[in-house]
């Protein structure tokens, strides 16, 4: 037989890549593969990796929580305390700082009824000056409402002493550092007008002292109407001739054409005495 050709090599194919398996399961967390990797990552984490490290994240917010209900309690706290207690001490620093003033203090008990009492008018000629039985429903306590024998009608403290009327047609009530002055009529509105606001700003005889002053301050000028009634009311301070600071609150009323004046004089730093002493007079107060 003829010999057979020699057999050509076949051609050289590259082998195909493996096709990696389907993980049964999450990576990392089942078979075998992973499992070099896992502890070589648990090799290199430390501390930090601890289960704690959530914990540390969230440490700051129960401080701030704290913080939070800390400033909460604050304000509450500062509202209930302004509620209760700043309208009282608001009051007592206006009547107690310097040219303070209540508006209608004064106004309404002298101009509510500013006709004379029955009692003012028949006791002139017999009264002393004692206190009255029978006293009005807004006078405080350790205070009583006397009839003057100049016939007019005012509240004053208990166990002040009476001081006829001078040359100047006032009527004083005295006790301690403390005064109140009455001018029933003295001035009328046929020589100094109409006007009770400038009346009392510029030509009130009690109020000279202030005119006259060098260091003085007044504070609280109004002009009170009430039917028929003028008045007008003020808040003075100035410094007298023995350098004492005093603190004075003043009515000017026009009654039958002429001027009531009803003032209480007391030092600087008793301005809620001086207050006091001014409302009780003031709503008491009945012209003769």
């Amino acid at each position: 037989r003829p010999p057979r050709p020699p057999k050509q090599p076949k051609p050289f194919r590259a082998p195909r890549p493996a096709r990696p398996a389907k993980p049964s399961g999450p990576v990392g967390r089942t078979g075998t593969p992973d499992e070099p990797y896992d502890q070589e990552r648990g090799s290199r984490s430390g501390p930090a990796d601890a289960p704690s490290s959530p914990r540390q994240d969230r440490a700051p917010r129960p401080l701030g929580r704290l913080l939070l209900a800390a400033v909460l309690l604050l304000l509450v706290g500062a509202v209930v305390y302004v509620l209760a207690f700043l309208p009282d001490s608001g009051q007592d620093s206006k009547a107690g700082g310097r040219g303070a003033h209540r508006p209608g203090s004064a106004s309404a008990a002298p101009g509510g009824s500013p006709a004379p009492s029955g009692d003012g008018g028949g006791d002139r000629g017999g009264s002393t000056g004692a206190p009255q039985t029978s006293a009005p429903a807004g006078v405080a306590e350790g205070f009583e409402v006397r009839t003057d024998p100049e016939g007019f009608q005012v509240a004053v403290r208990k166990g002040w002493q009476r001081r006829g009327a001078n040359n100047q047609g006032q009527v004083r009530y005295v006790g301690g550092d403390y005064e109140l002055v009455v001018v029933p009529g003295r001035d009328t509105t046929a020589r100094f007008g109409t006007d009770p606001m400038a009346y009392l700003q510029n030509k009130e005889a009690e109020l000279a002292p202030y005119r006259s002053s060098g260091w003085a301050s007044a504070s609280g000028l109004q002009r009170i109407d009430v039917g028929k009634t003028a008045m007008a009311e003020g808040t003075f301070s100035w410094r007298d001739g023995s350098g004492r600071e005093v603190y004075v609150r003043n009515l000017a009323m026009i009654h039958n054409g002429r001027y009531h004046l009803v003032l209480v004089i007391g030092p600087d730093r008793g301005r809620h005495e001086v207050d006091q002493l001014y409302t009780q007079a003031t709503s008491a107060y009945r012209p003769g």
